[in-house]
């Protein structure tokens, strides 16, 4: 079954000193401000684009994993991913580096790297951001 989600974004002014606030309209569980020195120069309790797609990545990223690990007979206990994504004014996203440490009982270093390589690649978040670098760093812990 196919899914839509949906969110919304109201801006006020010009960009360098307006505000918006982003809604997170199918969940309902937030409204986010949003300026253009939130994503630029520093958050100051204000969120970025670049902020919110290295939620959905992370969390997608884990979600893959968690599947490919589980479908290889290894579930995981746990998985902790950070994702940074870099954002140039002038230029855009320049790249987005995931971190993932799990607890995965059963499975060695090498496994859980190869397994973490094929999340990245088929992670409907990272196929969608397919023009952009995405590197990755995997540890067991």
């Amino acid at each position: 079954m196919a899914t839509t989600r949906n969110a919304h974004t109201e801006w006020e002014g010009e960009l360098f000193k307006g505000l918006g606030e982003v809604t997170l309209d199918s969940s309902g569980v937030g409204h986010f401000p949003v300026t253009w020195a939130s994503r630029a120069e520093e958050p100051n309790g204000k969120t970025s684009p670049e902020e919110l797609i290295a939620a959905a990545h992370s969390s997608c990223f884990s979600m893959a994993l968690s599947n490919t690990l589980t479908g290889a007979g290894n579930p995981p206990t746990r998985l902790t991913t950070k994702a940074a994504v870099t954002f140039q004014p002038g230029t855009g996203i320049t790249g987005i580096h995931l971190t993932v440490e799990g607890q995965v009982p059963g499975i060695d270093e090498s496994a859980f790297k190869s397994a973490a390589e094929d999340a990245k690649v088929n992670c409907p978040v990272s196929q969608a951001l397919a023009g952009t670098t995405i590197t990755l760093t995997a540890t067991l812990s």
